[in-house]
């Protein structure tokens, strides 16, 4: 059983144009282990001339306001993990095989979508990875659980705002980056909408 190290870059892809009304992936555990995710809400302020910013798995962005990544920049790196996102200060070992379980501050119900998780080898340390460089691959995913209206969104507020994802058993040993995703549905028809809100 090869082990990895996955750098956190959670995604959470939502359409939503509340602020207040987003959350983010607070902690990642691991066999029973957590782990504190980058805080978006606080820790952009935390500049090395502050105070050094605390080990985190979870890549840091300009995401203060939870918003999204509007439509007219789906096309440029922010897409990738978010406004300007730049690689967690340190990694998490993880098991071929193990699950990893991704804790959500909060999730709004209306946000109905499916969840998606993506890895990506960074061939090198993934502290210092060009995001450019990622070339994700999709390990699950799920949408409508139960017709007409229960998606895998709903599944995870269910579950206390966890989400588990089965890292591969048969993945090569290496280190990766985890996205995971939630495309909310909830704005959908609207013209500019859904809108990717990556929080990494």
């Amino acid at each position: 059983m090869g082990l990895s190290k996955i750098g956190a870059l959670v995604a959470a892809l939502a359409a939503a144009g509340q602020v207040a009304a987003h959350g983010f992936v607070s902690d990642v555990i691991i066999n029973g282990v957590k782990y504190k995710n980058y805080d978006p809400t606080s820790d952009w302020y935390q500049a090395p001339a502050n105070r050094p910013i605390r080990f985190s798995a979870g890549w840091t962005a300009e995401q203060e306001d939870l918003g999204f990544v509007a439509p007219n920049a789906y096309g440029t790196p922010d897409i990738i993990c978010h406004r300007q996102a730049t690689p967690g200060k340190g990694h998490i070992r993880v098991a071929a095989g193990d699950v990893v379980t991704l804790q959500w501050n909060t999730w709004p119900e209306s946000h109905k979508g499916p969840v998606f998780d993506h890895l990506a080898n960074c061939n090198g340390p993934c502290e210092s990875v060009n995001k450019n460089d990622l070339r994700f691959f999709k390990i699950d995913g799920a949408g409508l659980t139960t017709a007409p209206s229960t998606y895998a969104g709903d599944v995870l507020i269910q579950n206390k705002n966890q989400w588990s994802v089965r890292i591969p058993a048969n993945i090569a040993a290496g280190n990766y980056v985890l996205r995971h995703e939630i495309l909310a549905l909830h704005s959908a028809a609207q013209p500019t909408r859904p809108s990717p809100t990556p929080s990494a």
